[in-house]
């Protein structure tokens, strides 16, 4: 099942206050990245961010699903209502997040 159009437009609007927040469709599914750096996946009508020291710490609670058959798990955001939470996870998150891969030329 593809993710709808209304739930990732929901998900980057409540993202909206976050500088560097930009969005790549791969396959019916989204790749959300935060200044270039892979921060989150949408897949299934599901937020699932990258599994980082910063974001067990804000979701102790929270359950690791992989975002598809074969993947490595993330941590599934179940709470997309609280605009501030979200934007305070992504911020905490920023710092342990992996740096892009150079592209080969």
């Amino acid at each position: 099942m593809a993710t709808d159009k209304s739930f990732i437009d929901f998900v980057l609007e409540q993202l909206l206050g976050l500088d560097g927040i930009t969005c790549r469709r791969m396959m019916g599914e989204y790749i959300i990245y935060h200044r270039s750096k892979i921060a989150a996946y949408v897949c299934d009508n599901r937020l699932l961010v990258k599994p980082v020291e910063a974001a067990f710490k804000l979701l102790p609670s929270a359950r690791l699903e992989p975002p598809y058959s074969g993947a490595k798990d993330m941590i599934l955001v179940e709470d997309l209502d609280d605009k501030r939470f979200l934007i305070e996870l992504f911020e905490a998150m920023y710092p342990e997040l992996p740096s892009p891969k150079p592209k080969k030329k």
